[in-house]
């Protein structure tokens, strides 16, 4: 259904709301497998999703009616499959920018995709391409945001939601579509050709950028410093003087 509640060009003027669901991107991919024709821009949120993932096929946990859990449906065949990336970094930005007037300097963004306050994780982004060739023919973004939840189970322990945050209630479908056309907007950079725009700024708001840390690599543990994101990518960290670079499979961060 058409929906006047977004404000962009294109994202968010098709919109549907389900009940139910066991994620966004499952139900946009099975819509695709029926050949249903979904228009550039299309966005599906879930009132109640019980089987949303992360990165790594890792579970997302939402309490039903609290929390932000969408999809939006793009076709991003202007972008060389070797600039993919420039997708994870265009729906970052798009989230931090909308946020950030309610939580300032705190936001950051964790390599490669995940929204952070201070320490805690305040949500996650899962991008999956349908490729064909060497051409992006389409992506399913999906976005899981914790905004009124208060009470997360003990696996969760570094869960936060803006709520905790800013002790007050927040109504989702007015920062869905502030996220919306803040991504369109950072969307339409890429599309332009300005993606090295796009990615300064995603490395400016880099969570624990320039900053000693540990990290936990296949090898072990390392103490290092995060120096900057490839173009295709990869995370360069520096230890003692020496750069390395990791996919997101190959180190994680310790808090």
């Amino acid at each position: 259904m058409q929906n006047n509640i977004f404000s962009g060009l294109f994202i968010g003027q098709f919109f549907f709301t389900l009940k139910e669901v066991d994620s966004t991107n499952n139900y946009i991919k099975k819509l695709l497998s029926n050949s249903t024709p979904l228009v550039n821009g299309t966005v599906i949120m879930a009132e109640n999703q019980f089987a949303g993932r992360g990165q790594q096929q890792n579970k997302w946990f939402t309490e039903q009616g609290k929390n932000l859990t969408f999809s939006i449906y793009l076709k991003p065949e202007f972008l060389p499959l070797t600039d993919q990336f420039g997708l994870t970094m265009t729906v970052s930005l798009g989230v931090y920018e909308a946020l950030y007037p309610l939580l300032g300097e705190g936001l950051k963004i964790k390599w490669p995709n995940d929204i952070y306050y201070h320490e805690r994780k305040l949500g996650g982004i899962l991008i999956e391409n349908m490729v064909q060739g060497s051409e992006i023919k389409s992506t399913i973004v999906g976005i899981g945001l914790n905004i009124n939840q208060e009470i997360f189970p003990d696996y969760l322990p570094n869960a936060v939601s803006i709520k905790q945050i800013l002790r007050q209630d927040y109504d989702l479908k007015t920062i869905l579509a502030h996220i919306c056309n803040k991504i369109e907007i950072q969307y339409l950079q890429l599309k332009t050709g300005h993606i090295n725009i796009v990615r300064k700024q995603y490395l400016e708001r880099l969570y624990w950028k320039n900053e000693p840390r540990v990290f936990k690599t296949t090898t072990g543990l390392l103490q290092a410093t995060i120096k900057t994101v490839r173009e295709n990518g990869l995370l360069v960290v520096n230890n003692n003087g020496e750069d390395l670079e990791f996919s997101f499979k190959e180190i994680e961060f310790i808090s």
